[in-house]
């Protein structure tokens, strides 16, 4: 499907747009484009796989005219470039709504104006029920997206969201903090034990983004079903890989945490479709006369709870040890460790 095809990945510096690339790269695909404001980054990457098929553009998704230029002649587009560190979100959330909400309409205008044939933006499962300004701002993108996918002419673009848990061993997440917090021999930040995250590997996240490539209709919202951890099973297998004594800290929780998240709410399952590891919640495309949609409500409505990282199936200690030894983030450590 993406043979003699042009892809680009907005935000594609940072780890989902790696794992991509190591998915595709030296398949019959045409070109990628990394689309991102980090010029470090993209000449790190540039040194690092030296493949002519690897085209790189400064810019940035706030900025219109850059994005228009690199989405000339694309087929596809993996919205990716977003600001993600919740406590930066909470401090500046008017940015998070530049990037995440602004930056992701510029993106849609061009993907429209240039004809793309289909977009999928990543979205967290903080946009469902979202108390902090990065979830806000997703949730925001979400509708943003929504809300184009009901006007594109002639449906020439197809557009459609996944939703994410946590995605181990990401760029700024709880893994890499854990593990240099053991390898240095200091105590391991916990907010709060009992939280619980699902748990997502990078290629998992690419599927799912291929799924909705594959299957996702006009307004989609894609979501795998994945299985969580609380926090301090999460560390306690991080120490049991290690082998370490490292003590655990409690430090209580950060601006804007959940003590759980999720990935469906209870309204959104309600129309969701099961395909088996994913659900997949159809677009509400009604338009603004609501008159001739009243109804008796729905009796089933109190029979259906959201999806979240509580009532996922919830991994033990020694699954979680499993998960992360799979991971090759982690088996990278263990090799270098033996070597020293």
């Amino acid at each position: 499907m993406f043979k003699d095809k042009t892809l680009i990945i907005t935000g594609g510096t940072g780890s989902f747009g790696n794992a991509v690339l190591k998915r595709f790269l030296n398949t019959e695909i045409k070109e990628i484009r990394i689309f991102s404001r980090d010029e470090k980054k993209q000449d790190d990457m540039r040194v690092k796989y030296q493949n002519p098929k690897l085209k790189f553009h400064i810019g940035d998704v706030r900025d219109y005219d850059s994005v228009n230029v690199a989405l000339r002649g694309v087929d596809y587009v993996f919205h990716a470039a977003a600001l993600k560190q919740v406590p930066s979100c909470e401090f500046f959330p008017i940015e998070a709504t530049k990037t995440n909400v602004l930056g992701t309409q510029n993106v849609l205008n061009s993907a429209i104006q240039n004809k793309v044939k289909k977009m999928i933006c990543l979205s967290t499962d903080k946009a469902a029920y979202p108390i902090n300004a990065m979830g806000m701002s997703k949730a925001l993108m979400e509708k943003v997206v929504i809300a184009a996918s009901r006007n594109i002419p002639n449906d020439e673009t197809t557009v459609c969201l996944t939703r994410y848990g946590n995605v181990m061993a990401s760029r700024g997440s709880v893994i890499p903090l854990f593990i240099n917090q053991i390898l240095a021999e200091q105590e391991i930040t916990i907010t709060d034990p009992q939280m619980t995250r699902f748990l997502m590997s990078l290629d998992e996240a690419v599927d799912l983004v291929l799924f909705a490539f594959n299957h996702g209709k006009q307004g989609d919202l894609l979501v795998q079903k994945s299985p969580a951890s609380t926090i301090n099973t999460l560390a306690e297998a991080l120490l049991k890989i290690f082998d370490s004594k490292s003590k655990v800290k409690i430090i209580g929780t950060r601006h804007g945490e959940k003590k759980y998240e999720t990935l469906c709410t209870r309204e959104e399952m309600l129309k969701a479709e099961d395909l088996g590891s994913y659900f997949r919640i159809p677009s509400d495309n009604r338009d603004l006369n609501y008159g001739k949609y009243f109804s008796d409500g729905n009796l089933l409505t109190a029979s259906i709870d959201d999806y979240n990282s509580n009532n996922t199936k919830q991994l033990s200690l020694n699954e979680t040890v499993e998960t992360l030894l799979n991971l090759n983030y982690i088996k990278n450590f263990i090799n270098n460790t033996k070597d020293d």
